[in-house]
């Protein structure tokens, strides 16, 4: 199809929506680096910005087909800047549950807060014992190991999108599982 490298974003994406894997490709060279900065500025963490910025490309590789941008560069921006709010407000969220479960152990509720612990954790374990082998290895490395979706894709040898799906099978079975405990399902998403 030509020398990619003279191809205008918006040429690009033309080819890009027909499925063209070079293009994609030099979507990528163009703009992961601008893309990679932004979040870093804004995280000051590698994993988390080199995450947010595969999750982008990922998600425009599988919405080629229907994607209607104007201005790829901007779009991008905007995705970036999107994602790590998201981030962001995912880590405030985790760290006020934690910082809150632990002054909660300073009162008087907290011998009842570790029961509910401890059944909790009684719980999960033996969830993740019952989940069929492959389902079971992904949401302990997930939830236990703390892997990334990516990290545990290359030590598994499967697809990023397999252990997506088996994380969302895991914590579909689990919600049901926990019942009237589900409040505590913020520690596991």
């Amino acid at each position: 199809m030509g020398d990619y490298l003279t191809y205008t974003d918006s040429e690009l994406l033309a080819l890009l929506r027909t499925g063209d894997r070079q293009a994609f490709e030099e979507i990528y060279r163009r703009h992961w680096k601008d893309m990679y900065r932004t979040a870093w500025l804004m995280l000051h963490d590698q994993a988390a910005s080199t995450d947010i910025v595969q999750d982008i490309f990922v998600w425009c590789w599988e919405k080629r087909a229907v994607m209607q941008v104007a201005s790829l560069g901007g779009y991008l921006a905007m995705a970036v800047r999107y994602k790590v709010a998201n981030h962001i407000r995912r880590e405030k969220v985790r760290a006020g549950f934690f910082a809150e479960a632990q002054s909660l152990r300073l009162t008087e509720s907290a011998e009842e807060l570790t029961l509910e612990l401890k059944e909790l954790r009684s719980i999960i374990a033996q969830f993740t014992e019952e989940l069929p082998g492959r389902c079971r290895d992904i949401f302990y490395l997930s939830r236990f190991e703390y892997l990334s979706n990516k990290e545990i894709a290359a030590r598994l040898g499967v697809s990023e999108k397999t252990v997506e799906n088996q994380i969302n099978i895991a914590l579909k079975r689990l919600r049901m599982r926990l019942g009237s405990l589900s409040a505590w399902m913020v520690l596991f998403l």
